[in-house]
């Protein structure tokens, strides 16, 4: 696994909040996708596509899962029909790793917790592990799905 220390810059995104079994998060992208198409805000490197992800659902009870579906922004968000609201990931110190491959059951994050953490001699912050995924949308091949896998760290 090859980690590189970075610092993110703060990034204002779009958010959709999913709570709940991980199998229904298809519809919580959805919401994003359509409210995305609607401001004409499509995947680029100006609007890019984020996971916040507040626990493990290999972990947690399906009713627990939560995770930010995000859009970076430049803009305010209105009053829409999606449930599409504006956060912030803050600037923040992070170990990245670059995963090429299918999102399906990846272990990159585990393998940062599990392996490189405990030996790296660094600590967590209070911002949970987040993903971007570099290059989306139904044209993307599983097997060249490029997603970077941000923990914070202090």
């Amino acid at each position: 696994m090859d980690v590189e220390i970075i610092n993110f810059p703060k990034t204002k995104v779009a958010v959709v909040e999913h709570h709940g079994s991980p199998l229904l998060e298809n519809e919580s992208i959805n919401k994003l996708i359509e409210w995305r198409k609607e401001n004409k805000l499509p995947p680029s490197d100006i609007h890019r596509s984020y996971g916040i992800h507040y626990n493990d659902p290999n972990v947690v009870l399906p009713a627990d899962y939560r995770v930010d579906l995000c859009v970076s922004i430049e803009h305010v968000v209105a009053e829409n029909t999606y449930d599409v609201l504006a956060k912030t990931i803050p600037a923040l110190r992070c170990a990245k790793v670059r995963y090429i491959g299918s999102r399906e059951n990846m272990t990159t994050a585990r393998d940062l917790y599990k392996t490189w953490l405990p030996n790296s001699g660094e600590k967590l912050t209070d911002f949970p592990i987040f993903f971007h995924y570099v290059n989306v949308g139904p044209q993307v091949k599983e097997s060249e799905m490029v997603t970077d896998v941000y923990l914070p760290i202090m």
